[in-house]
């Protein structure tokens, strides 16, 4: 499951559009579980938004738990606890995103960025380089 989580991922961020899924990303979202495939087809709907509304930043991951649980429905997060890094500084992030039941088109979609996070708290947040 890893690999399969691995593998979205990468395919995620492999340089389309989350607004625009190409075949081999539909593909890919479509081997995951329910569950997987919302996370990771919001995980890229923060990505995709952050880089292209705010030049400054250019969002290569998310982390939605990182100072706490989402709230999570059948077909929505809402993570008042996220983290996203850019140009390899972290951010704190809240972000709700709803998709259609398939889990492959984002409904509706809000976001605001927060305080960088300093580097001696990355560990704590298990965030990374």
């Amino acid at each position: 499951m890893r690999t399969a989580l691995l593998t979205a991922l990468a395919l995620l961020t492999a340089g389309s559009t989350a607004h625009a899924l190409d075949s081999r990303l539909k593909a890919g979202l479509l081997k995951l579980d329910p569950q997987t495939r919302l996370e990771q087809r919001c995980d890229a709907e923060v990505l995709d938004r952050i880089t292209h509304d705010d030049p400054h930043y250019k969002a290569d991951r998310v982390v939605a738990y990182a100072f706490g649980q989402p709230e999570m429905t059948d077909d929505s997060i809402k993570s008042k606890g996220a983290a996203f890094r850019s140009r390899g500084e972290w951010y704190r992030l809240k972000f709700k995103c709803e998709t259609a039941p398939d889990h492959m088109e984002v409904l509706n979609f809000k976001y605001r960025i927060g305080d960088r996070i300093e580097k001696a708290d990355w560990s704590r947040y298990y965030l990374y380089p």
